[in-house]
């Protein structure tokens, strides 16, 4: 899509909603289904930057995934998102209007597709990252403090100083992110219905812009394979901390 033609549609988005310019960043997020690895990701790292003031204040958000008010409502109270921020819908067409990925589609359904990129077809990035969150990452930063109480399937439950026991700190430590996600794994499965709104839309991508305070697009990010929200995935919103600080 031209440029121009992108900027437009944005710029009508943002009207729709009501956002005024109010000389903030606007960041606009198309995730797929709320029950998507990526969307809980993205919103919970989301949920962590804006605890900082200085960013909150100078960022407005609008966060768009496919999914039901019930969904919603759970969703940000496990993500931490704000409702405010947070529109659903019961489709992909808002994501179809600014050409985002729908994913890999052989031709036998949904599940064939998802499995299929989940394995890396399609979807090369996907198991490399895998990977990652059970060996760690020495340029990556640890999600969870000693502090952190860890409870998978109310059956092993263990605080976050076990992984500085094992493997120290100060870096995203071996099972670290592995662990994390399989929190959110939990979570997913035990609201199927209320996440996974229609399984038509499982490898449905998603797609980050960036306007800057003037309603100028500065950034810009299509997502296309499973667990790559960002272009950088060892620090996903390291391009909104650049563009904001430098502000």
């Amino acid at each position: 899509m031209p440029e121009h033609k992108l900027q437009s549609k944005l710029k009508e988005l943002i009207n729709d909603h009501k956002i005024q310019n109010n000389k903030k960043f606007k960041l606009i997020i198309f995730t797929g289904l709320l029950g998507d690895f990526d969307t809980f990701e993205y919103a919970q790292n989301l949920h962590e930057f804006t605890k900082s003031k200085e960013y909150k204040d100078n960022l407005e958000i609008l966060f768009f995934a496919i999914g039901s008010q019930k969904g919603k409502e759970k969703f940000c109270n496990f993500t931490g998102l704000s409702p405010d921020h947070l529109k659903v819908s019961s489709d992909n067409e808002l994501h179809s209007k600014f050409r985002i990925s729908q994913g890999l589609d052989i031709g036998f359904g949904s599940w064939i597709n998802m499995f299929l990129m989940l394995s890396g077809f399609s979807s090369t990035k996907t198991i490399k990252e895998v990977l990652r969150g059970y060996t760690g990452d020495k340029n990556g930063k640890e999600i969870f403090q000693d502090s952190h109480q860890i409870n998978l399937f109310n059956f092993f439950k263990f605080s976050g100083v076990l992984f500085k026991n094992t493997f120290g700190n100060g870096y995203l430590r071996p099972f670290e992110l592995a662990t994390y996600r399989l929190i959110n794994m939990i979570e997913i499965i035990s609201n199927w219905n209320d996440y996974i709104l229609n399984s038509d839309f499982l490898t449905q991508r998603g797609a980050t812009f960036l306007l800057n305070p003037d309603d100028d697009l500065v950034y810009e990010y299509h997502a296309r394979e499973i667990l790559s929200y960002s272009k950088d995935m060892k620090e996903p919103l390291r391009f909104l901390i650049d563009y904001l600080n430098n502000d």
